[in-house]
């Protein structure tokens, strides 16, 4: 058995693949602690999960306004100190990090412990601290394609992201009525990211009733904070009662996307790997602002392998029509789905554990040299 650190908090994006990642390594006989930021959205996805042991790391983002900068620093420092406190205590045999502002701290507690490290990037732009710690880890997981200069060559590998093993396909008439819409229609499902997105929920509130016209139920999770939980009723053109409903958190993101003929969403690397593994095509609309833009990389090379389509913040206006034209496609929709299903034929999980136990295992005593024949004689 080896013990293992993994920090993954801050955003869902970063979060559920490593809950995913630390089921794996439980249900193979290894400890794992999972580290977590203090914001609500940590908070309320570890609920569903009490078997699982989390603590929560100082940490906040970065960002170039001095106040922002003061905070980083500070938090970054205190991190430090605790993760260097808690890798003394906890031994660990392996520490990986998700990335986000929560990861720098740890990974640097490993490399001044000699534990070895092993980072995973899901977006197919690296952050940051992929970036300045790639070429202190033992391993650094990729998406398939991309390449990052610090790190070595020898300690890259391609990896898809690992996925909780609860995120699977259900049918959809089951998991709509366990959503609470109505079976019959369409249904679109708005994702605004853990974070939520304005944009989108303003977006929905627009357009609903136009949406609802045409027998289109909607679920908007609207995002921590940004909205209330709702519930309307409203009516299409030819009587059927169509349902909308507004959630600012779902921990049911399965049942949503099965219950889903079309999904509008941000582009995190989270919610792609999500919307592979249910076979949910989607629209996505990058976020403008995100970090080095890597919410269009993400976009454009999911549209490149034929899961969805993008559309720019910037051309909001042409959603609607877009959202009808393709959600009424059912060839489209078909084609999508077939497109999602190739995509999906890794199992990033089990190939992430493998490689894993190979980080940690300890090293192979050295073959015993054969003695010359003549000094044998």
């Amino acid at each position: 058995m080896s013990r293992f650190l993994i920090s993954c908090g801050g955003t869902g994006g970063h979060l559920s693949p490593g809950i995913a990642l630390a089921e794996g390594l439980t249900a193979r006989g290894h400890e794992v602690t999972l580290l977590i930021s203090r914001k609500k959205v940590d908070s309320r996805l570890i609920e569903k999960y009490p078997q699982l042991r989390f603590v929560r790391i100082p940490g906040s983002g970065f960002g170039w306004n001095p106040v922002t900068l003061a905070r980083f620093v500070l938090s970054q420092t205190q991190g430090l100190i605790f993760s260097l406190r808690l890798v003394g205590s906890a031994r660990p045999h392996g520490i990986i990090g998700f990335g986000g502002f929560t990861s720098a701290s740890i990974i640097l507690a490993g490399v001044l412990r000699r534990v070895p490290v092993v980072l995973h990037e899901a977006n197919r732009v690296p952050g940051r601290a992929v970036r300045l710690l790639g070429g202190l880890a033992q391993r650094v997981y990729l998406p398939p394609g991309i390449r990052l200069n610090h790190a070595k060559p020898a300690a890259t590998r391609s990896m898809g992201l690992p996925v909780r093993r609860e995120i699977v396909r259900s049918p959809q008439e089951t998991a709509r009525v366990a959503l609470g819409l109505h079976p019959h229609g369409k249904v679109l499902a708005v994702l605004g990211g853990s974070q939520g997105a304005s944009a989108l929920n303003d977006w929905v509130r627009r357009e609903l009733p136009a949406l609802a016209a045409e027998e289109i139920q909607v679920v908007c999770l609207t995002g921590l904070g940004k909205d209330i939980p709702e519930t309307l009723e409203l009516q299409a053109r030819n009587g059927h009662s169509v349902r909308a409903i507004f959630m600012p958190f779902c921990d049911r993101m399965a049942e949503l996307m099965s219950a889903a003929d079309l999904v509008v969403s941000r582009a995190g690397a989270g919610t792609i790997a999500e919307l592979v593994r249910c076979e949910a095509p989607a629209i996505l609309i990058p976020y403008p602002h995100a970090a080095d833009d890597h919410q269009r990389a993400n976009a454009k090379f999911f549209e490149q392998q034929g899961g969805g389509l993008v559309i720019e913040q910037a051309f909001l206006a042409t959603l609607r029509a877009e959202v009808v034209d393709t959600i009424f496609n059912d060839w489209l929709l078909r084609k999508f789905r077939a497109n999602l299903r190739r995509m999906e034929r890794a199992n990033s999980l089990e190939l992430m554990l493998d490689d894993l136990e190979q980080v940690v295992a300890p090293p192979r005593p050295p073959e015993p040299k054969e003695r010359p024949a003549s000094a044998q004689a």
